[in-house]
């Protein structure tokens, strides 16, 4: 099974980058804000509704930045297949949602979530002059923070 998922690359003040530090089934991931596009849905409008859902952040969605061009089997389901496509966002509105300078810093109402759930997430941006692919856990995110950071 193919499991597409939409992600968005979106600078802050002085190129700072906009990551998203996860907490799934006990396992720690550094990514970018997306995730999987649903039945009926265009690329744009996914990750327009995952930044709303996510942080509930109005968002356009630039230019296309990268598709995965490699076989990566998913993290969390070995039988699916992940197609990851990737787009410059900008927010439309001052963000919101808790931001935070330390990895993984959940709170105590994410780290409820996780305990319902079993996932949770925060945000926070890092730093242009530290950004590179080692700030995030994902192999083709790996991908994509090289082609950024070539890019600029």
């Amino acid at each position: 099974m193919i499991n597409v998922r939409v992600y968005g690359i979106l600078l802050g003040d002085d190129k700072k980058v906009l990551v998203s530090d996860e907490f799934i089934r006990g396992g720690y991931y550094t990514k970018f804000p997306g995730g999987g596009l649903e039945f009926g849905e265009g690329t744009r409008d996914c990750l327009k509704r995952e930044f709303k859902e996510e942080m509930d952040l109005e968002v356009s969605i630039g230019d296309h930045l990268y598709t995965t061009d490699f076989f990566q089997m998913s993290a969390f389901h070995p039988e699916d297949q992940i197609l990851s496509i990737y787009y410059f966002a900008k927010a439309l509105e001052p963000i919101r949602a808790r931001l935070s300078e330390i990895p993984f810093d959940f709170d105590e109402q994410q780290l409820k979530v996780y305990a319902e759930k079993k996932e949770t997430e925060t945000f926070r941006f890092i730093d242009w002059n530290v950004f590179n692919e080692e700030s995030v856990t994902l192999p083709i995110d790996k991908v994509v923070a090289g082609i950024l950071k070539d890019k600029f």
